[in-house]
């Protein structure tokens, strides 16, 4: 008999040739320059996404028609230490308003030198999708999942 374990976290991290401020500032004020396009659950085509900063404020996608999608919000603004935000997109790839109903991501960013910072991400509390969690953290673990879109996060904060 095999029994099948729910994943109640998705760990990622990746260590960038930038200041811990730096870091941070290309992960949230940047994130419309590096998210990948094909990662959008709006009706359009995607021009970029952004967060809005402060807690209480929005995580969201821009399409190139200027229509505007909700992803989350932000529920920790600590710069430069840490973010951490809502994932209130379901199993089927649409916005639910309700935060309770999302689960939660939170990006440390911990300085290891004056141009050099570990980032490390955590996708928990996917319980809270309801019998699409499962789905959920399959997806974001998957080879198209974190670690991809934070590939495109570190091509960019090596740039310089």
């Amino acid at each position: 008999m095999t029994q099948q374990t729910e994943q109640t976290s998705v760990r990622k991290a990746v260590t960038v040739a930038a200041s811990q401020e730096r870091a941070f500032e290309v992960f949230t004020s940047g994130i419309g320059g590096w998210w990948p396009k094909e990662h959008h659950i709006g009706d359009g085509e995607m021009a970029g996404c952004a967060y809005e900063p402060k807690v209480g404020g929005r995580w969201y996608e821009i399409s190139t028609d200027g229509a505007e999608c909700d992803w989350g919000q932000v529920l920790v603004w600590e710069p430069p230490n840490r973010i951490v935000h809502t994932w209130q997109i379901q199993a089927d790839w649409k916005y639910d308003p309700d935060p309770a109903k999302g689960s939660e991501v939170e990006v440390r960013f911990i300085a290891e030198g004056p141009n050099r910072t570990r980032v490390e991400l955590e996708h928990r509390h996917f319980e809270r999708h309801g019998d699409g969690g499962t789905s959920v953290a399959d997806t974001v673990s998957n080879q198209h999942g974190w670690g991809y879109v934070l590939g495109h996060y570190l091509d960019r904060a090596n740039a310089g």
